[in-house]
């Protein structure tokens, strides 16, 4: 009798190590479910929460963040390069066509979509959410710069391509040393007088600090939102219930204690942890989907005499293979009121998921519904993987030579290598083309809308209003989203909600110069066709 029992309790061990049918994690909590569960606080979480509290103030929500402060992953200044990317200088942005045309749409989207963030930029600010808006963004030209003569011919028609886009109007083409000198003169000073170069530059560009963007909005969220911030908490599972609520299971990591949170609705937004959260939900629409780490490096100096030499962000060309993140440029920041001036980013390939991610997150990923599309995509992208090893093999010297195209009479000393942020580009399983790998973001929705998550990269947290935007229109929100009152609100935040920039130079100039005053920035008249103006 004794041995029956003691075999049948080890098959039911044994059984519940293999089904994982027997759990640490709590049961779901008989509290009232809270509407909105935000995971990760970087500058996509805090964006929808802000949304959400403006068009419904009377929502609960919950943030839930790993790390012990807000905004340190990607979203934090030195993570990312800060540029308010609209397309202004990257060059990968406006692709050249097998017929040598250049394509202008990318570029044009990601300006529209950057506006719409500024205009929702400032109106926090007119709420006084933000504070002094030169806390988070500033005027930093935007550059293009390259070198030989088939770059030159390749900017020529980049530019050509651009002036038919009102969005873009007032960017400047130059060959002339001498102008370049007055502009970028750390780029000309030691450059060969014979070197043909070419550079276009945009005065409206901007640098943006997401990290002290993304703690203001939390902050207010928390203060006046309602909203209850959850510092080293970590998310480890999200099932659905049978109420048809989330349950969320998280991880107290300060004393390793466990909950579990009900919501109605939630949102992964947790960088590179999107992914794994992301598959944990069992929602059929995250199959499929794989990711690739990339990280990155500066080379930052701290050399005054150089920093106060450059204003600019300069952008050149990037190498063949490698991921929109990595176009190098020559950049200038402002943090915390200080400018800096880094240049890079070299790129850097580990498994981890998150800077401060595991090792184990890549193999992790992995699994029967992906495994295929990732295998496919990296036969595809062999030239990436030849990058990246390339990339992570350089010395000292190496990555003293690229910046010398840049800066010619760079000087090692004078440089520092510092680690950025971590980003994961997506893989995903097309029926057609099998694995893809995208350089771009995603939402991926369940079908009844009630769990978003944002998957990919650059531009990011520049166009994080609009891709917020999307989540909403695709979120159990929607109806609400139809009504007059949220619409109204939604124009309210955003003035040109539902209408394009770049077709109409009169409205682009009154939605323009409305953001760019309040946010204190520049802000370039657009030329209107006299029969416009009737």
């Amino acid at each position: 009798m004794r041995k029956s029992f003691v075999g049948k309790s080890l098959v039911v061990l044994f059984s519940c190590l293999i089904l994982s049918s027997c759990t640490k994690s709590p049961p779901p909590s008989a509290d009232k479910p809270v509407d909105v569960v935000l995971v990760g606080a970087g500058v996509m979480s805090a964006t929808l929460g802000t949304m959400l509290h403006e068009l419904q103030p009377g929502l609960t929500m919950q943030m839930f963040e790993r790390l012990d402060t807000v905004s340190a992953e990607s979203s934090d200044a030195m993570n990312n390069a800060g540029t308010g990317h609209s397309g202004f200088a990257e060059l990968n942005y406006t692709p050249e066509m097998p017929d040598g045309s250049v394509e202008t749409k990318k570029a044009v989207d990601i300006n529209e979509q950057f506006e719409v963030s500024k205009q929702f930029w400032a109106y926090q600010v007119q709420k006084g959410y933000l504070g002094d808006p030169r806390t988070f963004i500033n005027n930093v030209p935007h550059m293009s710069f390259v070198w030989g003569d088939d770059n030159i011919a390749f900017l020529q028609k980049r530019y050509a391509a651009l002036q038919k886009e009102n969005l873009f109007k007032g960017m400047i083409y130059t060959e002339d040393q001498e102008q370049l000198r007055k502009w970028i003169p750390l780029v000309m000073n030691g450059r060969d007088k014979n070197q043909k170069v070419a550079a276009t530059r945009m005065e409206i560009g901007t640098d943006v600090n997401y990290g002290t963007l993304t703690r203001s909005m939390v902050k207010h969220l928390t203060e006046k939102g309602g909203m209850t911030l959850s510092l080293r908490h970590q998310v480890e599972d999200i099932t659905r219930g049978t109420d048809g609520n989330w349950n969320v299971t998280v991880k107290n990591l300060a004393d390793n204690s466990m909950k579990t949170v009900r919501a109605k609705f939630v949102f992964i937004g947790a960088g590179g942890g999107s992914l794994p959260l992301l598959e944990k939900s069992g929602i059929p629409e995250a199959k499929g989907f794989g990711g690739v780490p990339v990280g990155g490096q500066w080379l930052v100096t701290s050399n005054p005499e150089l920093i106060k030499q450059h204003n600019a962000k300069v952008y050149g060309k990037a190498s063949v293979g490698s991921p929109p993140m990595s176009v190098p440029h020559l950049d200038t920041r402002i943090i915390d009121g200080k400018q800096a001036l880094l240049f890079g980013p070299f790129a850097t390939f580990s498994t981890k998921f998150l800077k401060n991610g595991s090792w184990i997150d890549l193999p992790a990923s992995i699994g029967g519904d992906n495994v295929k599309p990732m295998l496919e995509a990296g036969y595809d992208n062999i030239p990436l993987t030849k990058y990246l090893v390339q990339q992570v093999m350089q010395s000292p010297e190496d990555r003293l030579a690229t910046l010398r195209d840049y800066l010619p009479e760079a000087k090692l000393e004078d440089w520092t290598l510092v680690n950025a942020g971590q980003r994961v580009q997506i893989v995903k399983d097309d029926p057609k083309k099998g694995g893809l790998l995208q350089f771009g973001t995603e939402v991926v929705s369940s079908a009844d809308g009630t769990m978003s998550a944002l998957l990919g990269a650059s531009p990011g947290a520049s166009t994080a209003a609009p891709i917020m935007l999307k989540v909403l229109e695709k979120s159990s929100f929607k109806g609400q989203l139809a009504t007059p009152e949220w619409q109204a609100k939604m124009k309210e935040m955003v003035p040109s909600y539902g209408r394009k920039l770049n077709p109409d130079a009169a409205y682009a100039n009154q939605i323009r110069q409305q953001s760019s005053a309040v946010l204190g920035l520049k802000a370039i008249t657009l030329d209107v066709p006299a029969t416009a103006q009737q």
